[in-house]
């Protein structure tokens, strides 16, 4: 046997065994990035069964009461905002995050207004049609906060693994940014009749 295939042989098994790690890496930062997605697919599906239901709860409302125009214009049209403000999960940036945040948190300010304006009528407050939807909305609530935790969750993961070395090294993936309570968030919210 040739002394010089012995040197020839190592390194192949070297290049071998870095590009399939190289590769594992890829292929770990890929689905990682694919949890990530997958997770504001979530947060998008719970704001719009929101939203759904946004628009069953105004119309119910219209017509069990004559009710305050205002107050209903302004869910409607918090509503359409948010429904406009679209994000693509690959490119996010924490601008985009913010500004889809805050028009989120214009229909729960709006949404609010709304509920707390319903105390003034008692044949609202009783339709059984209105109860379903204000408790469907609480539940969707709750699946929104759990929809971004998991959202956050996924980001840290994946954040961690990009970001770290020798990851990163291989990948050409960005940071994710995380959901943020909107400002003012951290003050109790003032409710007047």
């Amino acid at each position: 046997m040739k002394k010089w295939l012995i040197p020839v042989g190592i390194i192949v098994v070297l290049i071998a065994i870095i590009a399939f790690w190289s590769i594992g890496i890829k292929n770990t930062g890929l689905q990682k990035n694919q949890a990530v997605n997958k997770e504001w697919g979530n947060v998008s599906t719970t704001y719009q069964r929101r939203n759904d239901l946004i628009g069953n709860l105004v119309n119910t409302v219209k017509g069990a009461a004559d009710f305050e125009k205002s107050t209903l214009t302004a869910v409607i049209e918090a509503r359409a905002k948010a429904t406009s403000v679209t994000i693509d999960p690959s490119n996010v940036t924490p601008e985009q995050l913010a500004q889809y945040n805050q028009a989120q948190s214009g229909v729960s300010s709006s949404l609010s207004r709304l509920l707390v304006s319903v105390e003034q009528y008692p044949t609202l407050k009783a339709n059984e049609n209105f109860l379903k939807l204000q408790d469907e909305l609480a539940s969707t609530e709750n699946q929104i906060l759990t929809a971004r935790t998991r959202f956050n969750e996924a980001v840290q993961d994946y954040n961690g693994y990009v970001l770290a070395i020798p990851n990163s090294w291989f990948l050409s993936y960005k940071e994710k940014p995380y959901f943020e309570a909107v400002a003012g968030a951290d003050k109790p919210v003032e409710v007047k009749f």
